[in-house]
């Protein structure tokens, strides 16, 4: 109709329409294809609502460190404020203070810590915003292909326990990790860096990922513009100690921050194979220490710089480098993740509630390793038996064995792949905002 709107056919399929019938054409591929990320995750998210709930409704709740947890921060309820006299049924308080601010909030809402239901209901939430902030960032980074995501929530025994039938703070830990690492994919790197200083305030494990930190910060601002970033970190871990430091300052780090501490051969998950008296040793604690500080330097210059660049150039701003600056971006979460499994690599012990430290990174570290050979059922298989080998209790020297031997190959996976910078991933970057 001259001069007038033109109208749509009424044969003409709606765009709604055509979409679903692109997909019902693919459906074979929607578990393949990474483009649809988005919709394999929200099914799988909504699936995890009802099976934390039956979990909690039809499986026993385990006492383990609840009870020492709600001793602990009764004991500064009450007053004590000296960390040296902190302790509970489990031994002395290890933790740091934002530990205790999370669990006294945690004591009150759950009746002085007696309302254990409620607590595990509490729980499933940290959970069901821990799989949003993790399938957010495989959305964003389109690396994994959606079938595996069913292996990161609904298919692990040992992580629905370590949240919602066990209650540990690791959790709640790794649910600010993966919050900040959001919010450095968004480009607000100042407020990660504050919300990444609270996941340290939980629980010191953290700090695996601090070395891959540390290279982003300095890719993306050099060493003048980083130093407010850190700061922001240290004035958090000072706000929040305050209290304690005022009492007693070496109590405080040296309980809070203790990196030597003792841990007891029965629990370890990956050293079983090893005599008791060599899993002891401080000297294989220090090679472990070497060990771990030498591969993250090699994976910092030669896998996550760029080639023929100087490591010193980090340290300048990103306008005067020789060559010119791009946002590590792209690259932030392989950075983040793959110094977070070095550390777990050479640990020198691993509890079974320490598996949340890495268990949803495993796929994303997997997807990204340079040998294409390694097909979707082995990198499938290695998931399995790392599963398999949290799964073993008590660990055995078999259990401790193969997952050494899967550590090693998604290492050398990691390793053999390209220099980061030398790569394109596809990662959305909205604006590319540096705050």
């Amino acid at each position: 109709m001259a001069g007038g709107v033109r109208r749509r056919s009424p044969s003409s399929p709606s765009p709604l329409w055509g979409k679903l019938h692109t997909l019902w054409q693919d459906k074979h591929l929607i578990l393949f294809k990474t483009e649809h990320t988005l919709l394999v995750v929200s099914v799988l998210w909504i699936l995890e609502i009802g099976i934390n709930l039956w979990v909690i409704q039809k499986v026993a709740y385990t006492e383990i460190d609840w009870k020492a947890y709600m001793d602990e921060v009764e004991g500064v309820i009450n007053g004590t404020y000296d960390y040296t006299q902190l302790k509970g049924d489990t031994g002395p308080l290890v933790y740091p203070a934002g530990f205790v601010y999370i669990f006294t909030a945690l004591y009150y809402i759950t009746n002085h810590g007696m309302n254990i239901r409620l607590g595990q209901y509490i729980f499933a939430v940290f959970y069901l915003v821990t799989l949003l902030l993790v399938f957010r960032i495989y959305n964003r980074t389109k690396k994994v292909p959606p079938y595996v995501f069913f292996f990161v929530c609904c298919a692990s025994y040992r992580i629905h326990s370590i949240f919602v039938l066990r209650l540990f703070n690791d959790p709640v830990a790794m649910m600010l990790l993966f919050a900040a690492t959001n919010l450095f994919l968004d480009g607000y790197w100042t407020l990660g860096c504050g919300v990444y200083s609270l996941a340290v305030s939980v629980k010191m494990n953290v700090l695996l990922f601090a070395p891959g930190l540390l290279f982003c910060l300095l890719w993306e601002f050099g060493l003048i513009r980083t130093i407010p970033k850190l700061s922001v970190c240290a004035a958090i871990q000072l706000l929040l100690g305050l209290p304690f430091l005022l009492n007693n300052p070496v109590g405080y780090l040296s309980r809070a921050f203790d990196l030597g501490r003792q841990f007891m051969f029965k629990w370890t998950v990956n050293w079983r194979f090893l005599p008791e008296w060599l899993f002891l040793n401080r000297y294989f604690h220090l090679v472990l220490l070497a060990a771990h500080l030498l591969t993250l330097l090699l994976f910092a210059l030669r896998r996550w710089k760029r080639p023929g660049e100087n490591i010193v150039e980090l340290l300048k701003e990103p306008s005067k480098r020789k060559i010119p600056a791009q946002s590590i971006t792209p690259q932030i979460v392989l950075i983040l993740f793959t110094s977070n499994f070095i550390g777990m690599c050479f640990s020198r012990s691993l509890h079974y509630q320490f598996y949340v430290w890495y268990f949803h990174t495993l796929p994303y570290l997997l997807w990204s390793g340079g040998v294409k050979k390694l097909a979707h059922l082995l990198r499938v298989l290695i998931l399995g038996l790392i599963e398999l080998s949290w799964n073993t209790y008590p660990s055995t020297k078999s259990s401790s064995a193969a997952l050494h031997v899967c550590h090693l190959i998604i290492l050398l996976c990691l390793w053999l792949a390209p220099p980061l910078m030398e790569k394109k991933e596809h990662t959305t970057d909205k604006g590319n905002k540096r705050h």
